[in-house]
């Protein structure tokens, strides 16, 4: 049976669009012109696709410009668009017409369509509610687009990533105070070195997570100024004097966060350094989380044969030929996480350079990939957390057995007998087989006392407080 259609109009003429669609001509003509990846910008992209035509409508119903009917229409239905009702109907793949033109024309059509429902008409019904004149009125693509990546970064970072990175922090820290009390070898170079606490080692990874996560609160701000109301070039052609502000407001009122008018409306139009900075904080971010996942892939690694000195939770069976294998897969996960956005950040650097004149249009490919990025380090993080980090173990007897045979220990008698005398016994304990203590002792360089003294763990692990 062929699907039913209904017959559009845009400025290039008609167009057949699937009459139970809500998408017109113009998202209708982006389908055909842009099969390319099957790829769409995500939900938090749409919500705030929602919340800029809700805040349009609002602030240019109370100026006067659209009549109060058609104004709460709009509103209603950009509402519904806010809660995900109409998802499935933002159909335009993520490499589109530069600029995001086709995205912000999707929007406005499925708002057109569903307000003139709401007045009593059918959808396609452009004399109720016109997409352009009405559901897009004071408003360009160059700025809709852009403002909708500062709203959707701003409420992804503030409402999911940093919620998921504070979850991390605080079972490191737990973990953290429940090892204190047991001392390890260090290792650096991939080598032994001095003693250290793994409490120490473990509140050093909640440490570096605390400084993206200060670093990202601080550079979220800078993704609150918004340039809506500067239309296409940035000086608010067919926008009443006093639309910027009560639209932006709007947006403030809506989301709960405090969006506010840049500095410069032109250098809001033609750059996006805002988002370029914060993608390299959340790059940052997934840094550190790569450096923690591949600790934890060494201190895992054996159980027989590696350093095995932690214990993460079997999830699944790890091997489709070895029987018994448990891998550490959700490090593993984490770690394909962050090089994806590490890529991702490198994409939006090369896209926000791309920037020419008043506008840079390759702002489709910069959403998608900054939203993407934080999506999949928002959700990574939770299930690394759940499935890895709260059950994690210690094997303290295999901790604290390897610090009596690691030859750094020889590091704490440079003050008793010199560096290069303390170097000799630790290549004679490595050559015999022997612990530092052992030749000390043997080679009478030191008392008992000062033995007892020189190779006390608490000291060498808290020296300031000794």
């Amino acid at each position: 049976m062929a699907e039913a259609y209904r017959v559009s109009r845009d400025s290039l003429g008609e167009v057949r669009v699937p009459a139970e669609a809500y998408w017109g001509p113009q998202t209708e003509r982006a389908r055909h012109n842009f099969p390319i990846s099957g790829l769409r910008l995500p939900r938090r992209f749409i919500r705030a696709q929602g919340i800029i035509k809700w805040a349009a409508a609002k602030a240019n119903g109370a100026v006067g410009e659209l009549k109060p009917e058609v104004a709460r229409a709009i509103q209603q239905a950009a509402d519904e668009v806010i809660e995900g009702k109409f998802d499935d109907h933002f159909v335009v793949d993520v490499y589109q017409a530069g600029a995001g033109t086709s995205q912000n024309m999707n929007a406005n059509e499925v708002i057109a369509n569903r307000a003139c429902e709401l007045l009593g008409g059918k959808r396609g019904d452009t004399q109720l509610v016109h997409p352009n004149d009405h559901v897009n009125m004071a408003q360009s693509t160059n700025d809709t687009i852009h403002v909708a990546i500062h709203i959707a970064g701003a409420e992804a970072i503030v409402h999911d990533l940093l919620p998921a990175v504070e979850a991390v922090e605080t079972t490191l820290r737990n973990k953290a105070r429940e090892w204190m009390g047991i001392v390890k070898s260090g290792r650096t170079h991939l080598q032994d070195a001095v003693p250290m606490r793994l409490g120490q080692e473990v509140g050093g990874w909640a440490g570096a997570l605390a400084y993206w996560r200060k670093s990202l609160e601080d550079r979220v701000k800078l993704l609150y100024a918004i340039g809506l109301g500067g239309n296409a070039v940035g000086t608010g052609i067919n926008a009443h004097p006093d639309y910027k502000r009560l639209a932006t407001a709007a947006v403030a009122e809506k989301t709960g966060l405090p969006f506010h008018q840049p500095e410069n409306m032109f250098t809001f139009i033609q750059n996006m350094d805002a988002v370029l900075e914060v993608s390299g904080t959340v790059r940052g971010l997934a840094t550190a989380v790569h450096k923690i996942a591949n600790d934890l892939r060494l201190l895992s690694s054996g159980p027989r044969t590696g350093i095995a000195e932690l214990k993460l939770p079997a999830v699944q069976p790890g091997s489709s030929i070895m029987p018994g294998k448990v891998n550490p897969v959700m490090a593993e996960m984490m770690n394909m996480i962050c090089y994806q956005v590490f890529g991702n950040d490198l994409t939006v650097q090369s896209a926000v350079s791309g920037a020419q004149l008043e506008l840079n249009v390759m702002m489709p490919v910069v959403a998608y990939n900054l939203l993407h990025a934080i999506q999949i380090l928002t959700t990574g993080l939770g299930a690394f957390n759940q499935q890895a980090l709260v059950g994690l173990e210690a094997d303290a007897e295999r901790v604290t057995g390897y610090v009596e045979m690691n030859t750094a220990l020889a590091t704490a008698l440079n003050p008793y007998i010199g560096y290069d005398r303390a170097a000799e016994v630790a290549k004679t304990a490595y050559a015999q087989g022997k612990t530092v203590r052992q030749v000390v002792r043997e080679l009478g360089l030191l008392s008992e006392e000062q033995l007892a003294e020189a190779l006390n763990l608490e000291r060498l692990t808290h020296p300031e407080e000794a």
